[in-house]
């Protein structure tokens, strides 16, 4: 996923980047409400995590910015006010969940993935499929026709963007970017041992080749050579 973060607080916008880091999903941050509203209307997420109490503009204030602008991405409230009137005045502005703090960091995921799915029409896409191969972007599953793929959390990130790009050749600068948030090539042969992992991993024994080399180019994955 990628999503929003809106957080002036560095303890708790540690805690749940760095959360959301281990589990493979992308987060951006923005310490100050004029900040998020910057962000969230500029860029595109699945999902944004909105603090109420933010400097310079509040969170409800973002809230209804946004939703005036008819974006309607899923805003999930994380706020310390946390009354019965809290709630029901960060859900009347257009919030889809509220979580009080402190909280559960496994209690904002499944909120995320309950505000995500609930979404019709208007929510991200959650499964990627390239033939029989098929990845769930919200359970983290993949299979390729009835079999389980394992994947290790790079090797989910790296076959979830190149699933993305199915069809296109991705060179080894935009996996490095998009996957080890490198904007330099550090010499490694990170890229070369991860591809040849999920190599194995998505294209068993008898099954046609999906994820392919193009010589001096970089990766394609796809039918066909």
């Amino acid at each position: 996923m990628k999503l929003l973060l809106v957080e002036d607080d560095p303890a708790t916008a540690d805690y749940v980047r760095q959360g959301l880091a281990e589990l493979g999903h992308s987060c951006d941050h923005a310490q100050n409400g004029l900040e998020g509203l910057t962000a969230a209307l500029t860029l595109p997420y699945d999902a944004i995590i909105l603090d109420r109490n933010l400097p310079q503009m509040d969170g409800l204030s973002v809230l209804k910015a946004l939703r005036s602008e008819g974006r309607r991405t899923p805003v999930l409230i994380l706020s310390a006010l946390g009354q019965v009137d809290d709630r029901i005045k960060g859900l009347n502005a257009g919030g889809d969940d509220y979580l009080t703090k402190p909280f559960s960091f496994n209690e904002l995921i499944a909120r995320l993935t309950a505000i995500l799915r609930r979404g019709e029409g208007n929510a991200p896409e959650t499964v990627l499929r390239i033939g029989d191969l098929e990845l769930d972007l919200l359970s983290r599953a993949a299979r390729r026709g009835d079999r389980r793929i394992e994947l290790l959390n790079k090797e989910f990130q790296l076959l979830e963007y190149l699933m993305r790009h199915a069809g296109h050749v991705v060179t080894r600068t935009m996996l490095l970017e998009a996957v080890w948030d490198y904007n330099f090539d550090p010499g490694t042969n990170v890229i070369d041992v991860h591809i040849s992992r999920l190599r194995a991993k998505i294209d068993a024994t008898g099954e046609p080749s999906l994820l392919h080399t193009v010589r001096g180019a970089g990766y394609r994955l796809g039918p066909g050579n």
